[in-house]
């Protein structure tokens, strides 16, 4: 799918093995990273990862910073907060860490973009909802947007979260 010049893809895989400019952590707003995609990133990209959000925190629920990418083949991870440390997420925070991760993108003046299923993981949102509002959110951002963004992917690992992005 295309809006504007931004193509739009879901693709089943490792966000952190991807040759995108940005991937996107669904963090914490202390910017802890351990299990899910944030366990993925440090374990592949190298503790420094994690060292530097720290740095950069804690931030507000919603919000998003980027650090650099360690290892990983990206230039950049942007983390955007989808809950604190309770764990707990709603549709509010998803649509404002969504939002966010892609003005920061846009900072950046990068052209692709990884995101992963936000809130979905740790914080066990619904995996439809969270296709639905993310999608909403991206198409919101490239109508009311110039967007340097060429390339948007939604990454997801397992097949029956992939399919459900598909259809979402």
């Amino acid at each position: 799918m295309k809006i504007k010049d931004t193509e739009i893809k879901v693709v089943q895989g490792d966000i952190t093995e991807l040759k995108v400019d940005v991937i996107v952590n669904a963090a914490n707003n202390k910017l802890i990273m351990g299990g899910g995609v944030a366990g993925a990133i440090k374990k592949k990209g190298g503790k420094e990862i994690e060292e530097e959000a720290i740095k950069k925190g804690p931030i507000k629920v919603g919000e998003a910073i980027y650090t650099s990418a360690g290892k990983l083949p990206s230039r950049y991870v942007i983390h955007t907060a989808t809950m604190a440390l309770d764990f707990k997420t709603d549709e509010l925070k998803i649509r404002k860490a969504s939002k966010n991760a892609l003005e920061v993108a846009e900072k950046l003046k990068i052209e692709s973009i990884a995101f992963p299923a936000l809130g979905c993981g740790v914080g066990g949102f619904p995996y439809l909802a969270s296709a639905k509002i993310m999608a909403q959110e991206v198409f919101r951002y490239l109508r009311e947007n110039k967007s340097n963004l060429k390339e948007i992917i939604f990454c997801l690992y397992d097949k029956e979260v992939y399919e459900v992005f598909q259809k979402g």
